[in-house]
């Protein structure tokens, strides 16, 4: 048994090390760049940000069925990959919603923008005509009043054209487009370049031999961006100029994603500032500083010995579940650290069962080696199964708030869950092992420092300590 402890308190300390590792900053300790992506990851509660709520709004006859939300989620996450923001969560809600979490952001109109727009790009054939920046156009790809919202209707009425207005020939639309990015003209200005697909590129490619010298209009949801003259046939790449430099990026963003599979509109945003975010950790520090302190105390002055290598496995529990959510990675929430001091509590629980079987054990008037082996078996049935109803409850949790789209469910959830998984670990095998290397220090063996009277010192004698076999 010593040779089985010696490993097992080997393997509790190798565990232990790496997971204080993995909680220290990333540029401490880590000469090969091993923790560069290994942080906290706050949600959007904890460092402010931006959240969304969209409706699908199909046209007249048109359902939204599973796969087209689920598709138009996929569009949306994919554009907010490309603004760059960190651990943004897009998921659907009920049958016609999105929403969309976006922490940090800090301009959270351009993101609303870019994520909500339906992106319809066109390069269409002005029939001669040299249409200005701005013109809202009809074309064969659809009729304007299709894709200007509202709002927009409502503070500029002259922004739908009479339904008499010419409707121009759509060349290629944005669903042909292979690639988009931004790049540099031949004068320095930013500009958005995009390659066809091999169909579009003929396409295009018959229609700018046939219109040399005639004018080409770009037009992005109805309203023309651009009109340049074609001065020679263009094949499988192109240019879009005219859009200011600091929405080329948000276009290429747009145009890379695709279209949305069903017109989003915004029904809900609201901004969380960072101060709250930051107010709420502090509060819940405080609380669970407090409530980590009052345990300890109790364990100690109650328990004595025993409780003093349940806090110690309490610290190794900690150092577990930090290093995990920083390595999964979790992405923190005021209901996740929540969802954390929950499964400290169930933690301390599980110790507080063993000890009290140990006790009983003690009391029937047997060994203290004895008392310690059936008191973690007999401990473990109750542990094992009120732990797992509990993570079974947690994925239910989980699935209920990604359905919802409740993500502050979502994040208790997972906290609890990977909780609870470590606390069996910690009982079981850390505080045991603590227990068990204790106690072959016959200076420990006392009544004590185990708060109650022992059996018969000659009865312990002949059971042996543990580890002695």
């Amino acid at each position: 048994m010593r040779n089985r402890l010696g490993i097992t308190l080997a393997a509790i300390a190798v565990i232990t090390l790496v997971a204080g590792w993995l909680n220290l900053p990333s540029d401490v300790a880590d000469p090969f760049g091993w923790k560069e992506n290994v942080y906290y990851h706050q949600g959007l509660d904890l460092q402010g940000g931006l959240q969304v709520v969209l409706e699908a709004r199909p046209p007249e006859g048109q359902e939204v069925t599973d796969e087209m939300l689920d598709g138009t989620r996929d569009t949306v996450e994919r554009r907010v990959s490309g603004l760059g923001v960190s651990e943004p969560l897009i998921q659907t809600r009920g049958d016609d919603q999105i929403i969309v979490e976006l922490p940090g952001v800090g301009d959270p109109e351009t993101a609303v923008q870019v994520i909500a727009q339906t992106a319809l790009l066109e390069i269409i054939d002005p029939q001669g005509e040299f249409l200005p920046e701005g013109t809202i156009v009809n074309t064969t790809a659809g009729m304007a009043e299709d894709h200007i919202i509202e709002t927009e209707i409502e503070e500029d009425p002259q922004a739908v054209p009479d339904q008499d207005q010419p409707v121009y020939e759509t060349i290629v639309t944005g669903a042909d487009l292979t690639d988009a990015y931004p790049q540099q003209d031949e004068v320095g200005q930013m500009v958005v370049g995009f390659e066809l697909d091999s169909d579009a590129a003929q396409t295009f490619h018959d229609f700018t031999s046939a219109n040399v010298g005639q004018p080409m209009s770009v037009v992005l949801d109805k309203e023309v961006i651009s009109t340049a003259t074609i001065r020679s046939a263009i094949s499988n790449r192109g240019q879009i100029s005219g859009p200011p430099r600091d929405e080329v990026y948000n276009l290429v963003a747009q145009l890379q994603a695709g279209s949305l599979a069903v017109p989003l509109e915004v029904v809900q945003s609201r901004t969380v500032g960072p101060t709250l975010g930051q107010e709420s950790i502090d509060a819940s520090l405080t609380a669970g500083a407090v409530g980590l302190a009052l345990v300890v105390l109790f364990m100690i002055v109650y328990y004595r010995l025993p409780g003093v290598l349940s806090v110690l496995a309490l610290a190794v529990y900690g150092l577990i579940i930090l290093a995990m959510f920083r390595s999964i990675p979790v992405v923190l929430t005021l209901a996740g650290l929540a969802g954390v001091i929950l499964s400290i509590g169930m933690a301390v629980d599980a110790n507080i069962l063993i000890f009290s079987r140990l006790r009983e054990e003690l009391r029937m008037g047997h060994s203290l080696t004895r008392s310690i082996e059936e008191g973690f078996n007999r401990a473990w049935p109750s542990i094992r199964d009120s732990n797992i109803a509990t993570m079974i409850t947690c994925v239910i949790l989980y699935w209920f708030g990604e359905y919802v789209g409740a993500s502050i469910i979502q994040g208790f959830a997972l906290t609890l869950f990977i909780g609870v998984a470590v606390s069996m670990f910690s009982a079981i095998t850390v505080t045991r092992s603590f227990l068990r290397l204790a106690l072959t220090s016959p200076a420990l063996r006392t009544e004590w420092w185990l708060g109650m009277e022992l059996p018969d010192e000659q009865v312990e004698q002949k059971q042996g300590a543990p580890g002695d076999d």
